[in-house]
């Protein structure tokens, strides 16, 4: 059963994150880390997601220091509300917050994932360069990610783009990724936009997000 739970980062402050265990025998641990606007209804269906194909996972409330229970609409005022929560929160915070959620969910067992959307694709990136003890780790159209492309990363990787996302130049990203990271599978989604896998109706792409989820379940059970 889903539940709220609290975790306590490096500094002391305890935040909240969204918590669900494994529906069939526990296949390992997924941190899934949110969007900018916070962990709304698609973060807690994408836990329950992973949670049906065998993973306890957990999402993280990285924006809990600013505002406890922070979300979003998906329209001008909630994207600039979530893009301020975003642009205050340090990265080295963002990524301690998450070696908290890998610390509880590797009381479970050693394995342990990293999916992330938008805001958290970013961070899923750096996480997979910056943290020791990830499995793997799959990132969705991260806006980061070309920025830090060229950051060593410590576990298996992969990257899905859309190829119609008005933000981020899917080729470019690609490029920069392959030119420090050949093994590194990016994916490029024709006729997908940005947040192609949050299933709210002006950005959901039901083929591209099925497609790039067994991709990534195939990543996380393999490793």
């Amino acid at each position: 059963m889903a539940e709220t739970i609290t975790l306590t980062g490096a500094d002391g402050f305890a935040f909240t994150a969204y918590h669900e265990p494994a529906f069939t025998p526990r296949k390992g641990g997924v941190i899934v880390l949110q969007e900018i606007f916070g962990i709304d209804r698609h973060v807690r269906a994408d836990v329950e997601r992973w949670a049906k194909m065998g993973y306890e996972a957990i999402a993280p409330a990285l924006f809990d220091r600013l505002q406890r229970d922070f979300h979003a609409e998906h329209d001008e005022a909630g994207i600039q509300a979530g893009l301020e929560k975003a642009r205050a929160t340090p990265l080295p915070q963002a990524l301690a917050d998450i070696a908290a959620a890998r610390d509880f969910l590797k009381q479970h067992g050693e394995k342990v994932c990293v999916v992330g959307y938008c805001y958290g694709g970013s961070l899923a990136w750096l996480a997979a360069a910056r943290l020791d003890g990830l499995s793997a780790a799959s990132s969705y159209y991260g806006s980061l990610v070309k920025q830090f492309a060229a950051e060593p990363l410590k576990c298996p990787t992969i990257v899905h783009l859309g190829r119609t996302d008005p933000g981020i130049p899917a080729d470019e990203v690609e490029a920069a990724v392959r030119a420090h990271h050949p093994d590194v599978p990016v994916h490029i989604y024709e006729g997908a936009g940005h947040g192609f896998n949050n299933e709210s109706p002006e950005r959901y792409n039901a083929e591209a997000a099925d497609l790039a989820r067994h991709r990534t379940l195939e990543l996380f059970d393999r490793v």
